[in-house]
């Protein structure tokens, strides 16, 4: 193992400041069934439009990943936009993510995307 690997892993101030970053700008389905339920979030799917249209996460709209920055009118910056895509290995959801960032957003991104909000959790979907 590299040794700077190992010295970080030793230090947990990092460690501290890694995980309340991970916990700050991600959630699970759980968490986000809840956010939905209150009304407290908007929910985009970056996936294709047509994978939008074949199945989706009660609640979100669909603004496929490329047109995203052509699209934030459809967006709040006084509301947190949770941001899922395809699954955990997917980063159309974290490019989303940083966009939207970089433009001024508040912003989540659901782990493990469609998939671990259909399989792993059954949670319904239109």
């Amino acid at each position: 193992m590299n040794e700077k690997i190992r010295e970080i892993r030793f230090d947990s101030e990092k460690a501290r400041c890694f995980f309340s970053e991970v916990l700050a700008f991600t959630l699970g389905p759980v968490e986000l069934k809840e956010l939905l339920g209150e009304n407290k979030v908007k929910l985009v799917d970056v996936r294709l439009a047509s994978d939008y249209e074949i199945s989706h996460i009660p609640g979100a709209v669909s603004i496929p990943k490329e047109d995203l920055a052509d699209n934030t009118e459809k967006l709040s910056k006084d509301e947190i936009t949770v941001v899922y895509c395809y699954n955990e290995q997917c980063h159309l959801g974290a490019e989303a993510c940083l966009l939207l960032a970089e433009y001024g957003y508040p912003v989540m991104l659901l782990e493990g995307g469609f998939k671990t909000w259909t399989e792993d959790f059954r949670f319904a979907t239109v």
